[in-house]
């Protein structure tokens, strides 16, 4: 009879146990809302365990370790970024980490110039280093597979805000934009672009000049219309964000004869046709502008003195010779000289 109830009592105690760690809530028991929690590439079940009860993810480390160790998740440790409700069981969350069924993170990026700034703004919420994605972007051999060179290969990224795994490799992720580029690139799009007699890489081109030109997306497709009606006849684009990029001053505000003397591929004043690529990363409002350009017969155009942020367009260099000596004149009275 003893040993009766000494096994009883052994049997209900390990039943309530068994029962506690695996069916009791023991992750985030006083929150009210989710968490993220990161599991590195390479982490063993170590990491983990001691991560989870650093961040005060789990409650009783104890029970979880043998939840995991009883559901085999020690030996089957898969990196991501994890979504861990409040009041999950061991069971639950043991599941959740083992399925690796994680949840995406935003990558967004804008108001990019250069590779560097892109690999600094795109891997901002990944695990990837930026220098990785950067060397990637600087490969001539693997971006050359996909039809692209040094100079063109910001036009595989079209600003906007896109879903990836936290722990995405840089091929990967590449890879994802150039889906992107091309789902954005419609049979309706490549054919504007082929009667314009402009390739893919450089619309991107002219529509990072367009951007840079103007801010005000109604406005666009004017301004774009500018530029085509220049490249039609041959005449240089004179377009001064090129210059500020040739230069690499971003800080310049008023260009000045002496830039106009740089020599570079994307000194416009020098050379005509569209510099060897992108000057940004150009939005979709702008890419859209130059496939779709206001049909007119201006040639010029200049900021208005107002700095209202648009511009004044002329058919003939008189006209425009007027409006820039008001656009000089406004600039020299707020003394802004360069």
């Amino acid at each position: 009879m003893v040993g009766i109830v000494a096994f009883s009592v052994l049997f209900a105690s390990l039943s309530f146990y068994f029962y506690q760690a695996f069916f009791s809530p023991n992750t985030l028991v006083e929150a009210d809302s989710p968490v993220s929690f990161y599991i590195s590439t390479g982490a063993d079940f170590n990491r983990v365990r001691d991560d989870l009860i650093e961040q005060g993810i789990v409650q009783d480390l104890v029970t979880f370790s043998f939840v995991a160790k009883v559901m085999n998740y020690q030996e089957r440790v898969l990196p991501g970024h994890y979504r861990i409700s409040p009041r999950l069981t061991n069971r639950e969350l043991v599941r959740l980490l083992r399925s690796g069924n994680q949840t995406g993170v935003n990558v967004t990026f804008n108001n990019v110039r250069l590779d560097v700034d892109l690999a600094e703004k795109i891997t901002r919420n990944l695990e990837m280093d930026q220098e990785d994605f950067l060397r990637l972007l600087r490969d001539t051999v693997t971006i050359a597979r996909f039809g692209f060179e040094k100079e063109t290969i910001l036009s595989v990224f079209i600003p906007n805000t896109y879903q990836v795994f936290w722990n995405v490799t840089p091929e990967g992720l590449f890879d994802r934009m150039y889906r992107e580029y091309e789902k954005f690139w419609t049979a309706e799009r490549r054919a504007k672009a082929a009667a314009l007699g402009l390739s893919q890489q450089q619309v991107s081109t002219l529509a990072s000049i367009v951007q840079a030109e103007t801010a005000k997306v109604d406005e666009r497709p004017r301004v774009a219309g500018v530029y085509i009606n220049r490249l039609r006849i041959n005449m240089p684009l004179q377009a001064d964000p090129t210059l500020v990029f040739a230069m690499g001053d971003f800080e310049i505000k008023r260009v000045l004869n002496v830039h106009k003397e740089i020599e570079s591929p994307y000194n416009t004043y020098k050379y005509t046709g569209l510099p060897p690529g992108p000057i940004n990363l150009p939005e979709i409002s702008a890419l859209d502008a130059v496939l779709n350009p206001e049909s007119h017969n201006y040639l010029y155009f200049c900021a208005k003195d107002d700095f209202s942020g648009y511009h004044a367009f002329a058919t003939s260099l008189s006209e425009h010779m007027n409006n820039a000596r008001r656009y000089q004149a406004a600039l020299n009275r707020s003394k802004i000289f360069k």
